[in-house]
């Protein structure tokens, strides 16, 4: 966290879309897919995802968002003009309550603070990220984006945590299905 906190907002923003053209050249996502992508929380330097939802929109690429509601991750199926209001932790949320109901996506575009080699990930210990991965399909595509390599193993993996399949930071694109795909 402390050296996502060191990047300027502007080293940020050229980051992100250094990420956001890795995930684009590697996936090449298609018209009528459905990507499930958080949110940026712009204040603690997190990935700006808005990039990617722009491109998605315009490539009629189907977005659903994340929305806590009564401690439950739902998922929101936003379009252009879906209007969004801050949540209590700060998170840009959209207005609607109306879970989509939806399972199956293509890709998961996933929040992070840190990424092992392994796949593992650090977040906010929320742990809504690993019951929302048991409720979508298992084919779904689960990417974390982060700016940094992973240089680190993360040595308290809980039994209930469920890694990625890849990693997309500004240089790469790790898969950690171990040539599974």
């Amino acid at each position: 966290m402390q050296k996502r906190k060191a990047l300027s907002t502007d080293e940020a923003f050229l980051l992100s879309e250094k990420i956001f053209k890795n995930f684009i050249n590697y996936f090449q996502p298609k018209e009528g897919e459905k990507v499930h992508v958080f949110i940026p929380i712009l204040e603690r330097n997190e990935i700006n995802t808005q990039i990617f939802i722009d491109y998605f929109l315009k490539q009629n690429i189907r977005v659903f968002v994340p929305k806590i509601v009564a401690d439950e991750l739902i998922n929101i199926e936003i379009f252009a003009d879906t209007l969004f209001e801050t949540s209590a932790w700060g998170i840009p949320e959209p207005v609607s309550n109306e879970d989509s109901g939806e399972s199956y996506f293509h890709y998961v575009i996933t929040p992070l603070l840190y990424c092992d080699d392994k796949g593992n990930r650090v977040g906010y210990g929320k742990g809504f990220y690993d019951a929302f991965f048991e409720s979508v399909s298992s084919e779904v595509k689960k990417i974390g984006v982060n700016y940094f390599n992973p240089d680190e193993m993360i040595d308290d993996v809980w039994e209930n945590d469920i890694p990625l399949d890849y990693l997309v930071t500004p240089t790469d694109v790790l898969s950690f299905l171990n040539g599974l795909e």
